[in-house]
């Protein structure tokens, strides 16, 4: 049961932030609180039965749809199945899991060293050399398999080229799409996966929190990144944050025009790091200075229409309705119709990717089940003056949803509530 008072348990480590508490620095403007302690060294990592447990889930998803093997190449649905974790390349290689026993590995004949250093020993590796075929060779694996004119699904980042060589050269394989195993098994997260997100929120909710501290007229977007990259080293993960002053702002993925910081700017933080491999995504929007009341109102109502979001999720609600929720309190203020202030879906989904399926977006209905994360970030953008957006992860659990890392913003001059 995944209830509302999960928190922080990731393999037998339970997190307590009393004492990463730090006092605001004084001195450079760019020091760093010396309180700030590495927050993941005692995080266990998945162990070869959660990866069993995948792969057994994976194999009766294939089952139910009548599919008799799943071709998986390099990316993050390579590692979340394997462990296995390999760039994306112009030579054929990857992993079929089967219904019929151990995953079978295609790899290139002068990497194939490097990969036994990371395939479990009892896995086969049948290696290519640079003038074979590497689509036959899947083609004999499947006629080993017992289903040589068998169903093989291709997961949905396996490059293109390799579609079109099987269509090619082993036609009498039917390919089909491999979506319905990958999102299958990964839309839903497990306790532990779980876990690996709400410490990944929570250490970049307080790198955030070390670089609002050190806010300072004249400093640059690049300047507050530092810092909060910096803060993220010192808790143990690479992160960072995508910082925006003033009306730049008001574009959701931020403005090429550089800018330094002044009294009265609207400062705007997106960004996040890994634990584990799993993400965290949070976005907070501020003041520098006094806020004006214009500033104050639409921040207040982009704060409603995430709370209004994340009352909505729990299970058995459509995706949509989420979305929907946080839209009608933007749009019942004054800033519609549609996309015209809230100029993006609520949400998409997060875990080994920072977007990943599936989305809370209009049309979308697909049903809410518990163990799904996704991030909640309603925003209100004014070309010319200012954007606000609040983003947060949330869980959905058993009786309806929480945040992840907890901090939950409160006001505007409260960005990370109590800690």
């Amino acid at each position: 049961m995944i209830s509302r008072r999960s928190f922080l348990k990731v393999g037998g480590l339970s997190i307590s932030t009393a004492g990463f508490v730090s006092e605001i620095l004084t001195g450079s403007a760019f020091a760093q609180d010396a309180n700030l302690q590495n927050m993941v060294s005692g995080v266990k990592p998945m162990a070869p039965e959660d990866y069993e447990e995948r792969l057994e889930q994976a194999r009766k998803i294939m089952a139910k749809n009548k599919m008799d093997a799943l071709f998986v190449s390099g990316g993050s649905d390579l590692g979340y199945f394997t462990n296995v974790n390999w760039f994306l390349s112009e030579r054929t290689f990857g992993a079929l899991i089967n219904r019929k026993g151990k995953t079978i590995w295609v790899w290139p004949s002068f990497e194939a060293e490097s990969a036994r250093e990371m395939i479990p020993k009892d896995q086969e590796l049948r290696p290519w050399e640079e003038h074979e075929n590497p689509f036959k060779l899947i083609g004999g694996v499947m006629k080993d398999l017992g289903v040589p004119n068998g169903r093989l699904g291709i997961a949905p980042v396996t490059r293109s080229f390799i579609v079109f060589g099987l269509r090619k050269d082993v036609p009498e394989i039917e390919l089909v799409n491999g979506a319905v195993v990958t999102e299958g098994c990964r839309g839903i997260k497990s306790p532990k996966e779980i876990g690996y997100m709400d410490l990944a929120n929570k250490i970049t909710k307080l790198a955030y929190r070390e670089g609002f501290k050190q806010l300072k007229e004249g400093m640059t977007p690049r300047d507050l990144s530092n810092v909060i990259s910096t803060a993220h080293q010192q808790m143990g993960v690479r992160g960072n944050g995508g910082p925006q002053f003033g009306p730049s702002t008001a574009f959701p993925h931020g403005s090429r025009i550089p800018r330094t910081l002044h009294d009265g700017d609207v400062v705007m933080v997106d960004g996040g790091c890994s634990v584990e491999g799993y993400q965290s995504d949070v976005t907070r929007t501020i003041v520098y200075g006094k806020p004006s009341d214009k500033q104050k109102l639409v921040w207040d109502i982009v704060k409603r229409a995430q709370t209004a979001a994340l009352k909505t999720a729990r299970p058995g609600v459509p995706c949509e309705d989420v979305d929907h929720a946080a839209r009608k309190v933007i749009e019942d203020a004054g800033y519609g119709p549609g996309y015209k202030y809230f100029s993006h879906r609520l949400g998409h989904g997060i875990g080994m990717d920072g977007h990943e399926f599936p989305y809370l977006v209009k049309e979308n209905k697909l049903k809410l089940q518990p163990g799904m994360t996704f991030s909640d970030e309603p925003g209100i953008y004014i070309y010319g003056e200012f954007g606000m957006r609040h983003e947060d992860c949330f869980v959905v659990t058993d009786d309806g949803a929480r945040f992840l890392g907890g901090m939950e913003t409160t006001a505007i001059d409260k960005p990370f509530g109590e800690a």
